[in-house]
């Protein structure tokens, strides 16, 4: 299994700002869109930030969950069909943790994911449902008196307003029974050093029966105006490669994109999508 070796902001973050600023470009912090303003004719004209600031470009890609999406749609373009399957996708909330013990012994060089109720471990040392022991996995984590345990806490819906002490109380009597030899839940095994717990209530979306059809491709009806993220259509799910292929595609999405766009301009209906090749279309004429 291959990880990440170290933190995302440095291994991955910093080498895409890197590269855009080599070819001239900037990223910028802080800078949150408060409006997507249109042109008489319904098209793209600018990002307006919340600072005042316009934005305008040749292309806007715009890479949020769906539910900031949804808020900020212009009101020309939410009974468009593209934009108005967008309602059956809702984020759920996400709880993160990190825990870091001092030295237990590291079992497994691997994500684990668990059985039990609640939560799925993503990164180092031991944790509930989806377990992978950072500091054994990445080398960049290493340390050889201490152990770092990242996890998933799923699912959060009846979490998510508790306080952190609480979630870390849950999670420690969950490792206890995954890890007899190692935590227990009086922490007298696998001391705790420090931890900190990550909530997002409205994250990744939410995968129900039927929801397949209702993602979007990346190329939207709207000149110059892209989708990006994990709940469009492309080939990962919510992950570190679902976000580097977002703007990737083969002929056959092109061909599918520019179909979608041609229907809707004569005033066609996109009616189903009956595979990844075919849709079905109705045209009143």
């Amino acid at each position: 299994m291959a990880f990440l070796d170290g933190s995302p902001p440095e291994r991955v973050c910093m080498p895409i700002v890197n590269h855009i600023q080599s070819l001239g470009g900037e990223v910028r912090l802080n800078s949150r869109i408060q409006k997507i303003e249109l042109d008489s004719n319904g098209t793209m004209k600018n990002f307006l930030l919340t600072s005042g600031e316009v934005i305008e470009g040749d292309v806007y890609v715009f890479a949020t969950p769906v539910d900031i999406l949804k808020l900020l749609l212009p009101e020309n373009w939410k009974e468009m069909l593209y934009f108005k399957i967008l309602e059956k996708l809702v984020g759920v909330p996400v709880i993160n943790v990190h825990i870091w013990f001092v030295s237990p012994k590291n079992t497994y060089d691997h994500l684990l994911f668990s059985a039990r109720p609640y939560f799925i471990c993503v990164s180092p040392s031991l944790t509930k449902s989806s377990i992978e022991c950072v500091s054994t996995t990445c080398a960049e984590y290493h340390n050889p008196n201490q152990s770092m345990l990242e996890l998933v806490f799923a699912p959060t819906e009846e979490w998510i307003s508790r306080n952190d002490l609480e979630i870390i109380d849950a999670t420690m009597k969950e490792l206890a029974k995954l890890f007899l030899d190692e935590i227990s839940a009086d922490r007298s095994k696998a001391k705790i050093v420090k931890y900190h717990v990550v909530k997002t209530p409205r994250s990744v979306y939410k995968t129900v029966p039927n929801c397949e059809p209702c993602r979007p491709l990346q190329r939207s009806p709207i000149e110059g105006f892209y989708l990006a993220g994990d709940y469009t259509k492309q080939k990962y799910l919510a992950s570190m490669e679902g976000i580097m292929s977002c703007l990737l595609h083969d002929q056959k999405e092109d061909w599918l994109r520019q179909a979608f766009a041609k229907c809707l301009l004569i005033g066609g209906k996109i009616v189903e999508r009956l595979s990844d090749d075919c849709i079905l279309i109705v045209i009143n004429i």
